[in-house]
């Protein structure tokens, strides 16, 4: 799979794919760590399908974590796990932190195989280059390998 981006404005929201082994990485950019995690799930998204994802179904999820970057981790594989089990695919998604909880929506429509044409299926988002980190400019950055 080649390295693919949105184009990110200093100190805007974007995301990105960056090449790992047989595996992809996904990061986000934000103004904030919130945005930063949005984009890492469109990021996610993007693995799967290059197709507009029409936002009409909405999905609650929450999970928790000790640390930001652990965070980051459990929130992906909640995208993940809600993508498997309802066979749907997001393409809108809105995050709120406190302390170590997320209470994320996600926003998308059940598979369609000839519009969406799956590239594959995410297992789950690892430990690798895990990163949540402020950068220049202020902007958010948070990304790890997916193992698809």
């Amino acid at each position: 799979m080649a390295d693919r981006s949105t184009a990110v404005a200093e100190g805007g929201s974007g995301w990105e794919h960056f090449s790992h082994d047989a595996d992809i990485g996904v990061r986000g950019f934000g103004p904030s760590i919130e945005a930063a995690f949005e984009q890492a799930a469109h990021a996610l998204t993007a693995v799967v399908t290059d197709a507009e994802v029409v936002a009409s179904t909405r999905v609650e999820v929450a999970c928790e974590a000790p640390d930001v970057e652990l965070l980051l981790v459990e929130w992906l594989n909640a995208v993940i796990y809600e993508m498997a089990v309802r066979r749907m695919v997001f393409g809108r998604f809105s995050v709120r932190i406190e302390g170590g909880r997320l209470k994320g929506v996600l926003w998308g429509e059940a598979v369609d195989r000839q519009r969406h044409a799956p590239a594959c299926e995410p297992k789950g988002a690892t430990y690798t280059e895990l990163r949540v980190a402020p950068g220049a400019g202020g902007a958010w950055s948070a990304g790890c390998v997916v193992d698809v």
